[in-house]
């Protein structure tokens, strides 16, 4: 987003507050409703997506549409998804009055069970998304449109380092094993709180994701989502005691622990998901010999 087609179409600090006044509209926490009120911090997140005229990207929680118009102003062809109806029915007008040959959708719905949208096939999610549900709109968004290709989100700096980290690490855990079979994740930057208003009590960072081909995948999401649920559920125990109720019984994981490569005595934390998967074509192997 450059040049003159910028100008004068953002929103910065007064416009926000007065789109909100005039709404009537009081940021929430249960919402998760921050709003970005920096011009620049747009502008860079627009960069980093690297979205262009023939992108239709999806935003989860457009909010007073400072994002928004930013995705627009670079050419995409918008579908907005906002829960607080409100917010959902100003958008438009918002995007009219600043960029009135724009191409954008508005869907009023809970983007953790939406499954429909308007217009073509998106092929980006571009996003701050509500932090308290960040992860959950994430991997539903991978599962529901396959045609998302790639992924630019701003997430709680924590929910960041959840998402990008590698096995053995402090963080590492069931989120970042789920995106991790979905596609690969890289921190694209820190985002200051100051962007925000209002300010929130946390740090945010941007998160890149590109999506696996799906033949590089060997299992589907839900045995995938099996194991790596019931490994960690107890990560203090072995992957034999921890798997017992999945596989069926203790002996029975550690046959399909042993059969995919796996130390029975290791923990969740230290497989990568290329070895969740191997677990899980192991465990459907033994289920069917019984």
């Amino acid at each position: 987003m450059t040049g003159e087609r910028a100008d004068g179409v953002l929103l910065g600090p007064a416009d926000v507050r007065r789109l909100a006044a005039e709404l009537g509209i009081r940021p929430t926490k249960r919402l998760g409703q921050n709003f970005v009120i920096d011009a620049n911090t747009v502008r860079r997140i627009v960069r980093t997506a690297a979205v262009g005229t023939d992108d239709v990207v999806v935003e989860v929680g457009p909010g007073l549409g400072s994002l928004t118009l930013g995705l627009l102003a670079a050419g995409a062809h918008v579908i907005a998804v906002e829960v607080d109806p409100l917010l959902a029915s100003a958008l438009p007008t918002t995007v009219a009055v600043r960029l009135p040959d724009a191409r954008l959708d508005t869907v009023a719905a809970d983007a953790l069970t939406v499954t429909s949208l308007p217009g073509p096939a998106p092929t980006a999610l571009v996003a701050n998304l509500p932090y308290n549900v960040a992860v959950p709109v994430l991997l539903h968004a991978l599962e529901t449109w396959p045609s998302i290709a790639t992924a630019l989100v701003m997430v709680q700096a924590e929910v960041a380092d959840r998402i990008v980290a590698p096995p053995g690490s402090r963080t590492y855990g069931v989120p970042s094993v789920k995106v991790a079979w979905w596609s690969t994740a890289a921190r694209a930057g820190a985002i200051p709180r100051a962007v925000f208003w209002p300010v929130p009590n946390v740090d945010s960072a941007l998160v890149r994701l590109v999506r696996r081909p799906d033949e590089t995948r060997t299992v589907g999401r839900r045995e995938l989502y099996a194991v790596v649920d019931a490994a960690f559920a107890q990560r203090r125990k072995s992957l034999r005691g921890a798997l017992s109720g999945w596989a069926g019984s203790a002996a029975a994981a550690e046959s399909a622990l042993r059969e995919a490569g796996i130390d029975p005595a290791a923990r969740g934390e230290s497989l990568g998901v290329a070895e969740f998967e191997r677990l899980a074509v192991a465990g459907r192997a033994l289920r069917s010999a019984s």
